[in-house]
């Protein structure tokens, strides 16, 4: 038996101190996000870099599954709100303090930009496809014309977006397990990956996969190097977030963050990709869809863990 002391006299189940509202809907969400901030990174970095020709999946159809990413994520995250009417008021102020009002800004704002990057190739993608009205031949004309300066300006807000999700987490200074700032650079790490992997699974083009691995192995290195971070950081912290930190360590989520998230997630997809550049054949779509499971299960693991962990006042 666990005794437990409590100074406040306060053990109410689900207000205080647990909290246990958020499920696999916002887990979705923020993989969703994560991965469609690293595709539009990449797309747009090309761009700037006016390399689109060697890489048509990143700047064409990529970007299309980017759109439905971030239009999926918004469902589940409309799914999971309470008071769904009255979701316009968050776009009646700025909070720059509040993580939650600045990526609700920048989420409507990518996804209208990366809208508008879709229909600038919508003729390339289906030539089949006549716009009928003029103005929309002239707007995508436009688009067309300034598409660098909508990669210059998507650019920043992918990385706005993709360090968001992270973020979101770690301003709850009443979850031991998320109170931390190596989160936010996690889930960005984690974003551009499987933004990537995402790509690498799409791509017919040999180039463009080989370019694509090459950059996902550095950033499954950087992102095993931030868990480490995290993991130490945490060991080195308080008693309670040691305490929180056993339930990825020894506890009841341990299978699934080192055996899903860090094993097959990141280090077996890794191997396979040093493999396939070395010359050896490796079917493209094994190592890539791996990345994409551990992205999501890592975002499940970090929010179910993160809502059980708690300080006793």
């Amino acid at each position: 038996m666990q005794e437990e002391i409590f100074i406040s006299g306060r053990n109410i189940p689900h207000i205080d101190p647990y909290l246990e509202v958020w499920h696999f809907p916002i887990s979705l969400y923020l993989f969703l996000g994560g991965m469609a901030a690293g595709i539009i990174f990449f797309a747009s970095l090309f761009t700037i870099l006016r390399k689109e020709k060697e890489v048509p999946t990143t700047v064409k159809g990529a970007m299309v599954v980017a759109v439905i990413a971030i239009s999926i994520g918004l469902v589940a995250l409309m799914y999971d709100l309470t008071h769904l009417l009255y979701v316009w008021q968050l776009y009646m102020t700025v909070r720059i303090e509040s993580p939650m009002s600045w990526g609700a800004w920048v989420l409507l704002i990518v996804s209208l930009l990366s809208f508008l990057w879709v229909f600038s190739y919508s003729t390339e993608m289906f030539p089949k496809w006549d716009w009928k009205f003029d103005f929309l031949k002239n707007f995508q004309a436009y688009l067309i014309k300034n598409r660098r300066i909508l990669a210059m300006i998507l650019l920043p807000l992918s990385v706005i977006l993709g360090i968001y999700t992270g973020i979101l987490l770690s301003a709850f200074n009443a979850r031991p397990l998320w109170n931390t700032s190596i989160l936010g650079p996690l889930f960005l790490a984690s974003g551009l990956s499987t933004g990537a992997a995402a790509i690498i699974l799409f791509s017919k083009s040999h180039f463009e996969r080989r370019l694509l691995s090459k950059i996902d192995l550095a950033l499954i290195a950087l992102e095993l190097g931030l868990i480490i971070h995290f993991l130490m950081s945490m060991y080195a912290g308080s008693a309670v977030q040691i305490e929180a930190l056993d339930l990825l360590v020894g506890g009841e989520f341990t299978v699934m963050f080192f055996v899903f998230v860090v094993i097959l997630g990141l280090i077996f997809p890794a191997l396979l990709e040093g493999v396939e550049l070395m010359g050896y054949k490796v079917p493209v779509i094994i190592p890539a869809l791996l990345v994409l499971m551990g992205g999501l299960i890592f975002r499940m693991v970090m929010v179910e863990a993160g809502q059980i962990t708690r300080y006793l006042y």
